[in-house]
């Protein structure tokens, strides 16, 4: 489920390409906003089905095994723990992951099955795999707990699937660690004896709403909000001032004044903590003061207007 800080980096990067580009096609920009946030769900469902395409691979690999000729005892009677993991049949039984992944015709993994071998491998060889294998117990919370830990450090850090994902769709390089998070949680929630539900991409309705509201705010008003950052800034030339910063600046600015719900001290840290992963190692100092110095004034001007205790 995509929050709120992984809303605001979208909206930014539509805003720095829209900006970038000097186009005025706002219904462009706004759908392939919206696009590149559905598509956060492809990742998220093929990461899923991964464990079960890996489990079908091993399965055909051990049948494989048993049908050689100078088989071993050990091929001829393979143990099933990994094959037969609750987890993992749990997300391979799920309707509603089953009918994503028709729906949106994802056959990466049928076409692409080199990435699966890749990942079978890697598990069937990590000291996580032998433990597992020989720890003498079968329940579901321990068949959960080495999914997740395959996961997080098999899965999740490999080079080669990342370079895939991110071939595939440009989009995915700054979501990845959003969704394997997302991933993660997921996991997290498997029940025993329960049907897996995939995850919702939003919240609710009012998060989707979010996404082309405070898109569309601060492309419209970005001039308005130009003459209250070149007014805090007078020692500033504006072309100094890095473009990301600005956007985020517009941002949190829109905020402060079109979302009453918002309280502006969660608008600041969000696009403060923002610059520090996407702006320079000083903008979020920056970005803080003249933030601070604007609210002042949009207080005097009674510009700012919540609804809701404690949202100022």
């Amino acid at each position: 489920m995509i929050n709120r800080r992984h809303i605001r980096v979208k909206v930014m990067q539509s805003v720095y390409a829209l900006f970038q580009s000097k186009s005025d096609n706002l219904i462009k920009e706004e759908n392939f906003l919206m696009r590149s946030i559905d598509e956060m769900g492809d990742l998220h469902a093929l990461l899923l089905r991964l464990f079960v395409e890996v489990r079908e691979l091993a399965e055909t690999k051990s049948e494989i095994s048993k049908k050689k000729y100078l088989a071993s005892s050990e091929e001829k009677n393979p143990n099933r723990k990994f094959i037969d993991n609750l987890a993992i049949k749990a997300i391979a039984e799920s309707f509603s992951l089953s009918t994503y992944i028709e729906d949106k015709k994802l056959n990466n993994w049928k076409l692409d099955d080199e990435f699966v071998r890749i990942i079978c491998d890697a598990i069937l060889a990590s000291n996580l795999y032998e433990s597992y294998m020989s720890s003498g117990k079968s329940s579901f919370a321990e068949d959960k707990e080495f999914v997740i830990s395959i996961f997080k450090d098999i899965i999740a850090p490999n080079e080669k699937l990342a370079d895939y994902f991110e071939g595939i769709n440009i989009t995915w390089v700054d979501d990845i660690p959003f969704v394997n998070t997302w991933v993660l949680k997921e996991l997290n929630s498997l029940k025993e004896n329960k049907t897996y539900r995939l995850g919702k991409l939003y919240k609710d309705a009012e998060d989707k709403q979010f996404v082309l509201d405070l898109f569309r705010k601060v492309v419209l008003k970005h001039q308005d909000f130009d003459e209250d950052i070149n007014d805090k800034t007078p020692n500033w030339d504006s072309e100094r001032i890095a473009e990301i910063d600005l956007i985020l600046m517009k941002m949190a600015l829109s905020e402060f004044i079109h979302f009453p719900s918002i309280p502006t001290k969660v608008s600041m840290n969000e696009y403060i903590e923002i610059s520090k992963d996407y702006s320079s190692q000083k903008s979020s100092f920056f970005i803080n003061g003249v933030l601070d110095k604007i609210l002042k004034q949009y207080d005097t001007e009674k510009k700012i207007k919540k609804t809701g205790r404690g949202l100022m």
